[in-house]
């Protein structure tokens, strides 16, 4: 299977699952600004919306959204402690989170990775991923993950998403229980993994 992915978006959430499971993905670096494959052909050749990430599967099909294909990979490969089976209520609650991740914490962040974006309604913005990223303390303050006390895919999908406020020259020292929370990810070998390959992939961009 590959997957389409760019540094510093949800496709990492996508690769530590992969890693999680012991999956291996072709990794298809892509740029999403110029909405370009890596041979320069046109990015909505295979996702018409022009994201990432997208995995192609090995029939051939395209499956979009990160929480999609997270699901996919764990159903697929029968990964319960990722994310339980279906009826199993703690299923439901993985995806709760997920969900909101997606919907609510992505979105914040959205304005402020535009370069358009005026300045007042950036405070805006910033604001209320500053709210998000302290409610997620507040709750990180009595568990060590999202949900059922171990590592989950709405964990994988959460730190994809917080390590963004870095990006945004917001310290995630703030929110030190999110902080703590998001170096205990970090240690993990799938995480370390996934960030290095980004990495090798930054550094190939700036060297271009």
């Amino acid at each position: 299977m590959r997957l389409y992915l760019h540094p510093h978006t949800c496709a990492l959430a996508v690769d530590v699952v992969a890693r999680e499971i012991g999956v291996s993905l072709d990794l298809a670096w892509v740029d999403v600004r110029a909405k370009r494959l890596a041979d320069g052909s046109d990015l909505h050749r295979i996702n018409p919306k022009g994201q990432v990430p997208a995995l192609e599967t090995d029939d051939g099909q395209v499956l979009t959204e990160a929480a999609v294909i997270v699901q996919y990979l764990c159903d697929l490969h029968g990964a319960d402690a990722l994310l339980p089976r279906a009826l199993d209520m703690d299923r439901y609650r993985v995806l709760e989170w997920m969900n909101f991740l997606g919907s609510e914490l992505h979105k914040s962040f959205t304005p402020l990775f535009r370069a358009n974006t005026p300045p007042e309604y950036r405070r805006i913005a910033t604001e209320n991923v500053q709210r998000r990223l302290a409610w997620l303390n507040e709750v990180l303050a009595t568990r060590e993950y999202l949900h059922g006390g171990r590592f989950t895919a709405a964990d994988a999908h959460a730190y994809a998403i917080v390590m963004w406020a870095e990006l945004q020259t917001m310290p995630l020292s703030a929110w030190p229980h999110l902080h703590a929370y998001v170096q205990r990810i970090d240690a993990r070998p799938s995480v370390q993994a996934a960030r290095a390959a980004e990495r090798v992939e930054i550094a190939r961009r700036a060297a271009a």
